[in-house]
């Protein structure tokens, strides 16, 4: 359970003893994973910016936001998948390479966390910043062992995963 939480027992608290500057404030609550729509939507009412995060949202894992990294592998190859959520998908901002040993390098600049944001001709003032902050990273990780590389193959999906498959080295024979 995450830290500084408390169960959900569906009755949400009334408001008369809580200032108004933190009713209005953002607020992020942990819903067990057999909440219904109803909980929800009745738990939300309680603030005016709140976040809610069920199932294995709610689970309470602390990661970097960015750059969390899955790995696994069959008989020849490697599959990696790597969370780059708000970074720019251009070939301009976003490169990556892959070395024989097996190192994977990635480098980007994130979109997101900005303090105003200008879409459809409006100007946005965030009411919250949870998403990693604008600017320029890199990542780098290491497969599990040597790899082929002419048999790489990547794809950055709008949903915000780098997904790579990687045929693994064959082993010399020796005739």
């Amino acid at each position: 359970m995450p830290l500084k939480s408390v169960p959900f027992d569906s009755t949400p608290r009334p408001h008369m003893n809580i200032p108004a500057s933190i009713i209005n404030h953002p607020a992020m609550v942990f819903l067990p994973s057999h909440s219904n729509e109803e909980d929800l939507e009745r738990v939300l009412g309680a603030t005016s910016h709140g976040v809610a995060v069920t199932g294995s949202a709610a689970l309470g894992k602390v990661g970097h936001p960015i750059g969390s990294i899955d790995i696994s592998e069959s008989n020849d190859t490697y599959l990696f998948r790597v969370a780059l959520p708000g970074v720019a998908r251009d070939s301009n901002t976003f490169s990556w390479y892959v070395e024989p040993n097996g190192k994977i390098f990635i480098k980007g600049i994130t979109t997101t966390g900005e303090k105003k944001v200008l879409k459809h001709g409006m100007v946005f003032e965030m009411l919250t910043q949870n998403l990693c902050p604008p600017g320029e990273f890199s990542i780098s990780f290491q497969l599990p062992g040597l790899i082929d590389s002419e048999g790489v193959n990547a794809v950055f999906g709008t949903d915000g995963i780098f997904e790579g498959v990687v045929k693994k080295m064959r082993p010399q024979t020796i005739y």
